[in-house]
């Protein structure tokens, strides 16, 4: 089955240099091209993509606050945000407001399929320094929290796998160092995402955090 990919970017050449890429793997269906995000909602309701591309600078109705809608009307959606280079407070503006993680767009010939995979398998692409920027933000509100703490039933190797995201590591880099297979850490995740209840690598690590699962 064919993954469907749409992406919001107010560059021509950007547009065209992805669908080019997508074009080159036959895994990928481009469903939808935006130059802007006025109607994203409407937008990927019509086209129904698996993955969403989204440039956070646009015109208008800039790549934040589309994500922020679409999450609210479109949860299932994965977004990865576009970006010119590394600026560090609005990535992390994005993925609060709940895209999957972000590719920089002089890199994307190199890193775009890849990441779109990785977000697909449940992963998050974003640098280290993003992930412990998200992740301290997250125990600070967790410290000003009293929730309840719950017993989610998760194994021994679950919680190892969890203690791992919460401290900024991709899925190869848990394999690597729990010397498991990349598809054996993918099979935990599903089943880790089933007891908690939750549908993404930063849901999970804002709940991991705020219960104190580790």
């Amino acid at each position: 089955m064919k993954v469907r990919v749409a992406m919001f970017d107010d560059s021509s050449s950007i547009r065209n240099s992805i669908a080019l890429l997508l074009g080159t793997d036959p895994l990928f269906e481009l469903v939808g091209v935006f130059e802007n995000a006025q109607n994203c909602v409407e937008d990927v309701l019509q086209c129904q993509p698996d993955v969403v591309l989204m440039d956070i600078e646009m015109p208008g109705v800039n790549g934040i606050e589309a994500v922020k809608s679409l999450k609210k009307e479109v949860p299932a959606v994965q977004i990865l945000m576009q970006t010119v280079f590394e600026d560090e407070e609005r990535i992390y503006e994005s993925i609060i407001a709940g895209a999957s993680g972000y590719v920089i767009k002089g890199q994307i010939n190199t890193t775009l399929i890849d990441s779109i995979k990785d977000v697909l398998a449940g992963g998050a692409p974003m640098s280290p320094g993003i992930a412990r920027k998200v992740f301290r933000v997250l125990q600070q509100n967790a410290s000003k929290t009293e929730d309840k703490v719950v017993d989610y039933k998760l194994t021994p190797r679950e919680k190892e796998i969890i203690a791992c995201l919460v401290n900024g590591q991709s899925y190869k880099m848990i394999a690597g160092d729990l010397n498991i297979s990349y598809e054996t850490v993918r099979s935990h995740m599903k089943h880790i995402y089933e007891k908690l209840g939750v549908g993404s690598l930063t849901e999970t690590v804002a709940l991991a955090i705020n219960q104190r699962i580790v």
